[in-house]
C-alpha cells in the first residue's frame, strides 16, 4: 500500500491548486493597486505662490510609472480572464514571458520615481538643483504614496514570476548525473 507522500499525485495536485489561487490572487490584488497608483499620481498636483504649479506629467518619471500601472493592470485584468480559457497558447511559457517582461518595467519605473524623489528631497549640490518638497509638500507625499503603490505592484508581479517559473520548468526532469559505477565502466 502507498502512503501518500510529498511525491504523490495527489500532492502535487494540490501544490498546483495552491499556486494556481496565489497566482490569481496575485493578479487581481495587482489591478486595484495599480489603478490607485495612476489615480495617486495623475491627481498630484501643487501651486506654489513662488514657484508656481508642480504636476505629475511636468516629470516624465511620473508619466512613465502611469504607464507602467497602465500596462500591470491590463496584463493582469487579460491573464486573469484568460487563466479561465483552455489551451491560450502554451500559457505557462507565455506567463513566463509576460510576467518577466512586465516585473523588468517595473523595476525600472520604480527606479526612476525613487531618483526623482531623492532629488526632490535631498537636492544634487553638484549640479546646483535645490530640494523641492520643502514648497510642494503635499506632492511629494502623494508622489511617495504612489510608488508605495507601484512597489507593492511590483512585488505581486516579482511572486508571479516566481511562480510562473516554477510551473514551466517543474514540467521537465532535472538532468541525470551519472553515478561512479557507470562513469568507471565507460571510462
Amino acid at each position: 500500500m502507498r502512503n501518500v507522500g510529498e511525491n504523490s499525485p495527489t500532492s502535487m495536485n494540490h501544490q498546483m491548486l495552491s499556486l494556481k489561487v496565489l497566482d490569481l490572487s496575485l493578479r487581481i490584488f495587482a489591478i486595484p493597486l495599480s489603478v490607485a497608483s495612476i489615480w495617486v499620481t495623475v491627481t498630484d498636483k501643487q501651486d506654489s505662490s513662488s514657484y508656481g504649479n508642480l504636476e505629475f506629467s511636468t516629470l516624465m518619471g511620473l508619466k512613465y510609472m502611469v504607464c507602467v500601472n497602465a500596462i500591470s493592470a491590463g496584463y493582469s485584468l487579460a491573464a486573469v480572464v484568460s487563466s479561465w480559457l483552455r489551451g491560450f497558447l502554451t500559457k505557462d511559457w507565455f506567463f513566463l514571458f509576460l510576467d518577466q517582461v512586465v516585473a523588468y518595467l517595473m523595476v525600472t519605473s520604480v527606479a526612476a520615481v525613487a531618483e526623482i524623489l531623492y532629488l526632490a528631497y535631498n537636492g544634487d549640490r553638484d549640479v546646483s538643483w535645490s530640494e523641492v518638497c520643502s514648497f510642494y509638500g503635499k506632492f511629494c507625499s502623494r508622489a511617495k504614496v504612489a510608488l508605495v503603490l507601484h512597489a507593492l505592484v511590483l512585488l505581486c508581479f516579482l511572486g508571479l514570476t516566481l511562480i510562473s517559473a516554477y510551473r514551466v520548468f517543474s514540467q521537465y526532469r532535472p538532468p541525470c548525473v551519472p553515478s561512479k559505477e557507470a562513469e568507471l565502466q565507460n571510462g
